[in-house]
């Protein structure tokens, strides 16, 4: 249920953001930190492997894309009911993953939109997707080191 709000949410604004802004426009939400700038992206996070050629990053991208997808299904089938914070973090990661492919798939490259920065310092474009990729990451990170932590402190090593 989770990954499917999460890539609705982030088709429904990229759809928006698509139709209602022009390339390169911006309206700035919060002058000075934050705007909503209309985008693209052809490579990955920060730019990786947008100088590549189209064929060569579209095969890449979807290849690596559909691979993750693969891997986090079959951990999400093979994991264990109580493990709820894995099952939501894996969900975000899905969900972002599946978000960004399908931009790849329709355009070539990613529609992105958010846009935080500090002066004439930006930090590079992102959008719903890339977020919630980001905050799934963050939550794998912390309940692996807390499984890891409890395992280890567990006497019977069970």
């Amino acid at each position: 249920m989770t990954a499917t709000l999460v890539l609705l949410f982030d088709q429904a604004t990229k759809v928006y953001i698509d139709a209602s802004m022009p390339l390169h426009d911006s309206i700035a939400v919060i002058p000075g930190f934050f705007s909503i700038t209309h985008v693209r992206n052809p490579g990955a996070a920060f730019g990786f492997l947008a100088g590549a050629s189209p064929l060569f990053r579209n095969i890449f991208f979807v290849g690596v894309t559909v691979a993750a997808i693969l891997l986090i299904l079959h951990y999400l089938r093979t994991s264990k009911a109580q493990d709820r914070l894995l099952a939501f973090s894996l969900s975000l990661i899905l969900a972002g993953a599946v978000g960004n492919l399908i931009d790849r798939i329709r355009f070539g490259e990613v529609i992105d939109f958010l846009d935080v920065y500090v002066g004439s310092h930006h930090w590079p474009a992102f959008n719903v997707a890339d977020s919630a990729i980001s905050v799934g990451a963050v939550i794998l990170f912390i309940e692996l080191l807390r499984s890891d932590k409890e395992r280890n402190s567990d006497p019977k090593g069970s």
